[in-house]
């Protein structure tokens, strides 16, 4: 006798009970579906699903302890906290991690540009000096202000931005700060996918905290240097400018150039605007002490919201 279909949306009739002629001698579909072997599959999944499940999941955590682990645990034991540290030790002594300094620039760099000064002659336009007519700015706002050094821009006929993608804009100061020796630039083009910095606050730093300085030295860059916070609230008198107050003196090395660029923490957080170098013998170079105005002093100078 054939059987009805299983899964079959057709109504079916049951088959008299043994012993009992069916009524008109009725017989049972004979047009009903052969069990077709897909549908058999489909009732031994169904039958089996939660011991399938289970295996599904012993194997995933397999693999994913072959995958993360690469530590043996014993057979019959569970992961335990001492099984976690030795796997991280064994990763600090396996792999090459980034330094914080390199996290802390690639946070930063994307914001930082390169401002260029252009000097006209009797033959057209030119770029000054590599030591006197490059600058650093950093991108503070969306709409492509950039914060820089008051010297940076002070006297230019011209300015230049250079983005991180390259792209070169015009731009104009459009405040100042002689006193804080600080200024705002507007470029008049920005790239599309411009990304401002993330501002920090100089009130928590303290003596030997980790600093990144970012800028383009004589014009060369981005070059990033790192170090130290090694004073806090200094004065500096530069040379053709009124005295300095309440500057952070570190010790990442830096030259002319990276004048406007930002000092960073190793959140790649903006703390202040490296401002002077200090080097009694007039050089201008590198001897150990830079300052940096901080980003507290740059915000009540030029009217903007704290930091």
């Amino acid at each position: 006798m054939k059987r009805a279909a299983l899964y079959s949306s057709r109504a079916v009739p049951r088959p008299p009970a043994s012993g009992v002629a069916a009524v008109h001698g009725a017989r049972p579909d004979a047009s009903a579906p052969r069990t077709a072997p897909w549908r058999a599959l489909q009732q031994w999944a169904g039958r089996y699903e939660r011991v399938l499940l289970v295996l599904l999941g012993v194997l995933v955590s397999l693999a994913t302890v072959a995958l993360f682990g690469g530590l043996p645990v014993k057979s019959g034991s569970t992961i335990s906290q001492e099984d976690i540290d030795a796997a991280v030790v064994h990763t600090l002594a396996t792999k090459d991690l980034p330094s914080r300094a390199s996290r802390a620039a690639s946070a930063i760099l994307p914001s930082v540009v390169r401002i260029r000064r252009d000097i006209f002659t009797p033959t057209g336009p030119r770029i000054a000096e590599a030591d006197k007519g490059m600058g650093t700015g950093v991108v503070i706002n969306e709409d492509g202000t950039i914060l820089t050094n008051w010297h940076v821009v002070d006297g230019a006929p011209r300015l230049t931005v250079t983005f991180s993608d390259g792209m070169d804009s015009p731009a104009v100061v459009i405040s100042k700060s002689e006193e804080k020796d600080i200024a705002l630039i507007k470029p008049l083009n920005i790239p599309d996918d411009l990304q401002p910095a993330t501002l920090g606050s100089s009130t928590q730093v303290t003596l030997g905290d980790e600093v990144i300085a970012v800028g383009f030295p004589f014009g060369m860059g981005p070059s990033v240097t790192s170090g130290v916070v090694s004073g806090l609230d200094r004065d500096f008198e530069p040379d053709d400018g009124p005295m300095l107050h309440g500057l952070i003196q570190f010790d990442a090395a830096v030259n002319p150039g990276n004048s406007g660029g930002p000092l960073a923490n190793m959140a790649g957080e903006v703390l202040g605007v490296v401002t002077a170098i200090f080097n009694p013998h007039g050089d201008r170079t590198f001897i150990g002490i830079g300052f940096a105005v901080t980003m507290e002093s740059a915000g009540v100078a030029l009217g903007i919201p704290p930091f």
